[in-house]
């Protein structure tokens, strides 16, 4: 059943692929070129914070341009302006130039996501959905992870890298174009509604945050840890690799776990324990096995809070609120990812590589103290507990294809949140 749903959506599928190890690929090059150019650890997570800023901007407006112009149509222009912004990174090396250009690499990255994912969300059934998300999650990670392998290719010429990035993001263009399934309905842009979000589930709110304070920090300036830690590009590939692949395999573990307890538990041990980790990296930072295992555990803490956040916040709302409070903090998880690596980039102005780790262990420990807080001050158990699903960070049409809609009554309410004998919510 798995190969036959992988079968059927196969064309979109590769085009995911390759987006994905041209966008891996983009964001470990250009943080060790920006690095050579001497832009400076603060400049340069200003410069990688604009990705985000691109992806929060893109998440609101890329729907509506979609229900205007076609899935064709906007996935043809994406690519292509992805494809030129990667060649004007390597020709143009200046700060103000490549903030621009990841801002608009955010825009058109969250675009294509959207397009194909909707055309996902399409294809299967809704008893099909689960296994097609399963195996496109799986390809997403994969691409990640080996996208970090291919900066080892032509070290000595940086923009025969930035050609290869363009490359990928062109081809893809290939399979999507020659798909021949009808083009679905576009996707609504979701709203914040932040208030009543944190009101439903402030422990998944904050989740989301600090899971992209440390995804985002991560992406901009993890290869930038690893070339101070004194990692050749070797290393510094296996250092990339090895989070992802520590999300990968951690996540699936800790969110079955969440099922079977106060979610709210699970996200205050993986952080605490990601928080002890980095925090005893910092302290003997070097390039041997512990900063590599370190980041194992990172990834594996990082890349959970996310999808745990997701799960703790749907297990309060309605049957017909889920995608949209789900798609409300990706928008809070954007916000996350775009503060990251400038935050980051400033700690490692003044401490160097530990302060990367440090802001990993300082943003790990408080999501980890409020939630304990949040334990002492209201216990709160679902009436009706969803199943536990990874979620990854494109688009909202990927938390549309990883609902099903069949585990939760319809006609559900929201869980009211009891009064606290503190009085405080």
């Amino acid at each position: 059943m798995v190969r036959a749903v992988a079968s059927n959506a196969s064309a979109l599928l590769l085009g995911v692929v390759l987006l994905l190890l041209g966008s891996g690929l983009l964001g470990t090059l250009l943080a060790l070129r920006g690095d050579q150019a001497g832009f400076g650890t603060g400049t340069l997570g200003l410069v990688m914070s604009a990705y985000f800023v691109g992806f929060f901007v893109g998440t609101l407006w890329v729907p509506g341009l979609i229900g205007r112009i076609g899935h064709i149509r906007a996935f043809s222009m994406f690519a292509s302006l992805a494809s030129v912004t990667a060649i004007v990174h390597g020709l143009w090396v200046t700060p103000w130039a490549w903030a621009l250009g990841r801002v608009i690499t955010g825009i058109c990255l969250v675009g294509l996501y959207t397009v194909i994912e909707s055309w996902l969300n399409a294809q299967a059934s809704s008893e099909q959905r689960g296994r097609l998300f399963a195996v496109y999650m799986a390809l997403n990670l994969l691409a990640l992870a080996a996208g970090q392998g291919l900066i080892l290719l032509q070290p000595d010429n940086p923009l025969v890298l930035f050609g290869l990035v363009s490359i990928l993001f062109s081809i893809a263009l290939v399979p999507v174009t020659l798909t021949r399934t009808a083009q679905p309905e576009p996707i609504r842009a979701p709203r914040l509604g932040l208030r009543a979000l944190y009101r439903s589930a402030p422990v998944g709110v904050v989740g989301a945050f600090a899971s992209g304070l440390m995804l985002g920090g991560f992406w901009g300036m993890g290869p930038v840890l690893a070339q101070q830690l004194g990692m050749d590009r070797t290393g510094i590939a296996l250092l990339m690799s090895l989070t992802i692949l520590g999300g990968a395999a951690l996540q699936w573990p800790l969110g079955h776990w969440s099922d079977r307890t106060d979610r709210r538990r699970v996200i205050a041990t993986a952080s605490l324990v990601t928080a002890l980790v980095t925090a005893a990296a910092a302290w003997n930072a070097g390039p041997g096995w512990p900063v590599l295992v370190a980041m194992f555990v990172f990834g594996g803490g990082a890349f959970s809070l996310y999808s745990i956040s997701v799960a703790h916040l749907i297990d309060f709302v309605s049957q017909d609120a889920i995608l949209e409070a789900s798609s409300g903090l990706l928008l809070v998880y954007g916000v996350g990812a775009a503060i990251g690596p400038t935050a980051a980039g400033l700690l490692m102005t003044g401490l160097g590589a530990a302060g990367l780790l440090l802001f990993f262990a300082v943003t790990a420990a408080s999501l980890a103290v409020f939630a304990l807080y949040r334990i002492r001050l209201m216990d709160r158990i679902a009436s009706h507990p969803l199943p536990f699903v990874a979620l990854i960070r494109t688009s909202p049409g990927a938390l549309d294809i990883a609902s099903t809609g069949e585990d939760r009554p319809q006609d559900m309410a929201p869980t009211p949140e009891p009064p606290s004998t503190s009085g405080k919510g």
